[in-house]
């Protein structure tokens, strides 16, 4: 209590009613009554012991309504500045009452002290003269008039004040009231009154008197040793009603309670925070803002809950996923003033790694949509991008299709042969037919804008080539790093044995087609190249047909029926090695820069794996029987799906097989997996594998006549089937269950912000522009420590070739490699600070701007071991405060 404040109970003012003809109320006002202060606590030495000495009172302590002995009605203030406070800005009143403010005009009548009003009280009846009413009290001017018979009047009892107390008609708190002093105030009017008098305004009892004896019995609970202050308080706690234990639990419960998380040290609430299971740490998040915050960005927390729950997988693969988040998240502004920051790409991560665990496997009843497509024709490839399902046939179209409900959103109509090779990057989409041509789509209008001609055969496949970060190590052990290429490109294989590199045009440059707007009939094989602006590279030295590629950053390989592999430099057009080994066709290939490997499938049953570095083979993976026409790679897992209706899973850095997936009946024509399942397509049904033993999980297709196609993403899967001559899409959205109430009536229940990796683990929706400013900030915000200072349409002139003798073979689509760049993310030098991050990136930026010399987006530096996956919080890395510095 502030110093001069003293607390003061303020009394109701009382009412009397006397009828006589009429009936007339008197309200008479009552200044309020002081009472004695409370002594000021001790300042204790040691303010740890006393949390509650400096606790504020809550509202309703500090002022209160009572009800006195006889129904007088009363409010209890804490102080007086509280009173006049209130007072000052309203008028407070209830039934027959009024408070009045201070500043009430001169004709209101005059505010009467307790003291005053108990010696008129105890006077006998008052004399009631012809021009006033009996029993009426004049507060503005009192005089009494002597009775007819005079009285011996009777004087009231002495009434005794505490020494600290002002003046107050109440007795002493000393000790208990003798008899005589009991009821000294009258209840009912003296003797020989003719008409009854207003009611003395409060009689004392035992509560009124403990109040005014408070102050002393305070003195005395503090002189009390401890374990008797605990016991009294205790005494007090147990003869108290429930309403007051709860008053006192919503005082003590905040001043008690002590938040360790936000007092500790961050390493330390790190490390007590990765003992909790993800569950607990969900529900940890939602006590409060301030834990929200720090569970939210502890990136060391949830990567080492992402590695103990075995779904860290390295690769790159975080880093990427990190990188996607914050090119997302800067697109769309940095967080709001006064709002939480966004959490770390490692709590995303994990949310989304196992929903994809736990929702495919969990999750009995998806939600289900199936509707027709391309008629009876067969679907030549199937893509699932930026939530569209695009789809291309042998009938020559390609559909796009909204996944929510199916509908057909959009036609592609142009080619003029069956489309054989697909590929998308945002609203950019690439397709390649028996035609000849390469098209280019605007998939905002649905318009063709491009048409390249150039191949004399089917374009058979094709990859856009986004901008990556390229390491090479000179010969003096210096790492290089360089963007390439500069800008999006687009490389095609055709069955004219040859590859050519292109230009992926910009949303504001120039239209180009081969052949005029139709009105030419021009033969796409007689365009000369060199009027395109687009075309960049004709890579020739394959003796047959090119059956599949794969490219990354400026490593092109190719898989041909001459039965070689050709790795290229897609910005010189080098061939660098001519993989031999295979004796029969090549089907597929698979790259991974990361571990800088090339693996291919062939029609003599075996995988290959290459070393990109010495242009030697690795490993020869066998035990298929026949045409390996499908792989597949990750992170963790070599996949291939083989004519001989198996499956098998490899790891790619021994070459051991880990399992045989046998349970179809005939040639694998689809699949796609990941680090957790494999969907496969064969023999009439589609099954979803656990790869991590080799188990099937379900069948989600049994019944139809094929499986031509099928993708997946985060929640949502596609799949391309034939059904009693038509062709059906099936989609599945895993994140949304249908569950049947008790009624029969079904619901939706959907998971929100599940963030879905891409198969290929390549993430295509940072533009060419902004691949610089993002890899530099992920270099030193996200792994700073890694750097040390200092078949029915052919060409009439082709030959019966594999797709015919093989037309399982010819359905399927290559999977795409997927992959990275560094293994073992490092940790963050910030706890999810978004300024800290931005002032960080900004200093990058700079930096790499002041050496990166004459060469755009180049850098060098020296790297050393990378430090092991089992770190914990308790045992930091030791990181050189020093800036880093490129050489």
């Amino acid at each position: 209590m502030a110093s001069g404040h003293r607390p003061v109970l303020h009394l109701a003012p009382s009412e009397t009613t006397t009828t006589v003809v009429t009936t007339t109320t008197t309200t008479t006002t009552y200044a309020p009554i002081t009472l004695p202060p409370l002594p000021s606590p001790v300042v204790p030495s040691n303010l740890k012991d006393y949390p509650l000495l400096h606790a504020e009172l809550p509202d309703s302590l500090r002022a209160f309504p009572l009800e006195l002995p006889g129904g007088t009605q009363a409010t209890y203030r804490h102080d007086e500045f509280d009173s006049e406070s209130d007072l000052k800005g309203e008028v407070i009143g209830g039934r027959g009452w009024r408070m009045l403010r201070r500043d009430q005009d001169v004709d209101a009548p005059r505010i009467i002290g307790l003291a005053d009003a108990v010696e008129r009280y105890g006077r006998k009846r008052a004399f009631v003269n012809e021009q006033s009413m009996e029993g009426v009290e004049n507060t503005a001017d009192f005089t009494l008039t002597p009775p007819r018979k005079r009285s011996k009047a009777t004087p009231l009892p002495p009434i005794s004040m505490p020494p600290a107390a002002p003046p107050s008609p109440l007795p002493s708190p000393g000790g208990s009231p003798s008899p005589q002093t009991v009821n000294i105030w009258p209840s009912a009017p003296p003797s020989g009154a003719s008409s009854p008098q207003p009611q003395v305004p409060v009689q004392p009892d035992f509560s009124l008197t403990t109040l005014l004896a408070l102050p002393s019995m305070l003195s005395h609970f503090s002189a009390l040793p401890p374990q008797l202050q605990t016991h009294v308080l205790l005494t007090f706690l147990r003869n108290s009603p429930l309403s007051v234990i709860r008053t006192i639990h919503s005082v003590l419960t905040p001043t008690m309670s002590r938040d360790f998380l936000t007092l500790l040290p961050p390493e330390l609430s790190s490390h007590i925070l990765s003992f909790l299971p993800f569950t607990t740490l969900a529900r940890a998040s939602r006590v409060c803002k301030a834990w929200r915050n720090i569970i939210d960005t502890d990136h060391v927390l949830w990567r080492d809950l992402l590695k103990s729950t075995k779904i860290w997988f390295g690769r790159d693969s975080e880093r990427a996923f990190a990188r996607e988040l914050f090119t997302r998240r800067r697109r769309a502004g940095l967080p709001a003033p006064n709002s939480l920051a966004g959490p770390h790409p490692y709590k995303i991560l994990f949310k989304s790694r196992h929903l994809t665990r736990t929702k495919w496997i969990n999750n009995l009843n998806p939600k289900h949509v199936s509707f027709p497509a391309h008629g009876r024709a067969v679907v030549t490839c199937l893509i699932f991008s930026h939530e569209r399902i695009i789809s291309a046939s042998d009938d020559h179209s390609i559909h796009v299709y909204s996944p929510h409900t199916g509908q057909l959103t959009m036609s592609l109509d142009g080619h003029e042969g069956g489309v054989w090779a697909l590929s998308a990057t945002k609203d950019v989409l690439v397709s390649g037919s028996t035609d000849r041509t390469v098209r280019i789509w605007d998939l905002n209008t649905g318009r063709c804008t491009h048409v390249f001609g150039g191949h004399t055969s089917t374009v058979r496949c094709l990859a856009i080539v986004k901008p990556e970060w390229v390491e090479t190590t000179g010969e003096d052990g210096v790492v290089q790093r360089e963007k390439w290429p500069k800008r999006p490109m687009i490389v095609t294989g055709s069955r004219d044995h040859t590859l050519r590199v292109w230009l992926l045009p910009r949303p504001d440059e120039d239209e180009y087609r081969c052949f005029g707007n139709g009105e030419d009939e021009v033969d796409p094989a007689e365009e000369d190249v060199d009027e395109n602006p687009y075309h960049k590279l004709h890579l020739e030295g394959h003796e047959h047909a090119v059956r599949a590629l794969a490219a990354r950053g400026r490593t092109l390989v190719s898989g041909s029926y001459d039965t070689h592999v050709r790795v290229w430099d897609i910005i010189t057009g080098e061939c660098k090695w001519i993989l031999t080994g295979h004796t029969q066709k090549v089907y597929s290939v698979v790259l991974d820069p990361t571990r800088n490997i090339a693996c291919s499938g062939s029609m003599d049953g075996t995988v290959r794996v290459w070393d990109l570095n010495t242009g030697t083979e690795r490993f020869m993976l066998t035990g298929h029987t026949s045409l390996v026409g499908l792989l597949g790679l990750s992170a963790s897992h070599l996949v291939s799906a083989a004519a001989d209706s198996t499956l098998r899973i490899w790891d790619p850095d021994t070459g051991d097989i880990k399992h045989t997936l046998a349970a179809h009946n005939g040639a694998i024509t689809c699949f796609q997996h990941d680090e957790f399942k494999v969907l496969s397509g064969s023999d009439g049904t589609l099954k979803m594998w656990d790869i991590r033993d080799g188990s099937v999980v379900r069948d989600l297709l049994t019944g139809i006549v094929g499986v031509w196609q099928v993708v997946f993403e985060g929640r949502w899967c596609v799949a391309a089937s034939n059904r009693q001559d038509a062709t059906v899409l099936d989609v599945w959205d895993f994140g949304t269950e249908e569950i049947e109430n008790e009624d029969g009536t079904k619901e939706l229940k959907e998971v929100s912000d599940w963030v879905g990796e891409p198969p290929n683990g390549f993430y295509e929706d940072t533009t060419d522009d902004e691949y610089e400013e993002e890899e530099a900030v992920m270099m030193d915000v996200m792994d700073q420590d890694s750097l040390e200072v200092a078949p029915s349409d052919r060409d009439p002139d082709e030959k019966m070739d594999e797709d015919e003798e093989h037309p399982s073979a010819s359905r399927a689509e290559s999977s795409r490699s997927s992959g990275s760049a560094l293994s073992g993310l490092g940790d963050s030098g910030g706890r999810g600070n978004p300024k800290a991050r931005e002032e960080l990136a900004r200093q990058v930026r700079a930096q790499m701007l002041s050496t990166s010399g004459s060469r755009p987006g180049s850098s060098t530096m020296r790297v050393r071991s990378l430090p092991l996956n089992d770190e914990t919080p308790t045992r930091p890395r030791i990181k050189n405060m020093l800036p880093n510095r490129r050489h």
